[in-house]
């Protein structure tokens, strides 16, 4: 297995956070991560994590989200999504870097090569399968 580079995961996180988040009205506002916060108390989230997991949902870092959020509220927009693309992209490259059921899987840069592989007009013939 590789070894993990948190630079250049940052790098990446960023990069699609920006494609995701094109102009500053596409990033969540600060209401709507407050939402997020008080959804993750509620009874609903709290007997689904209890169950999945053995332990309430940790709901602080939804609730760091929303404060952070508020501090932003001076600064220009452009400025305020690049700030939140930021904090964002290191929290997804961190969490990246921590272990999952994904550590099997390396990140891939480009697509390989003739994969899928091209069904040939014989292997049609050969299986007695048109469809």
């Amino acid at each position: 297995m590789s070894k993990f580079d948190f630079g250049r995961a940052v790098k990446q996180e960023e990069e699609y956070l920006r494609r995701l988040y094109p102009t500053p009205d596409d990033i969540p506002g600060c209401m709507s991560l407050f939402d997020t916060f008080l959804s993750c108390n509620v009874i609903r989230s709290q007997v689904k994590s209890l169950y999945r997991h053995g332990e309430r949902p940790d709901c602080s870092q939804k609730l760091e989200d929303f404060k952070f959020c508020l501090t932003l509220k001076s600064l220009h927009p452009e400025e305020r999504r690049d700030v939140w693309i930021q904090r964002r992209a290191e929290w997804w490259a961190k969490r990246r870097s921590d272990r999952s059921s994904e550590d099997v899987w390396d990140i891939r840069e480009e697509p390989l090569k003739s994969f899928p592989k091209p069904i040939t007009g014989e292997e049609v013939v050969e299986t007695g399968r048109i469809d």
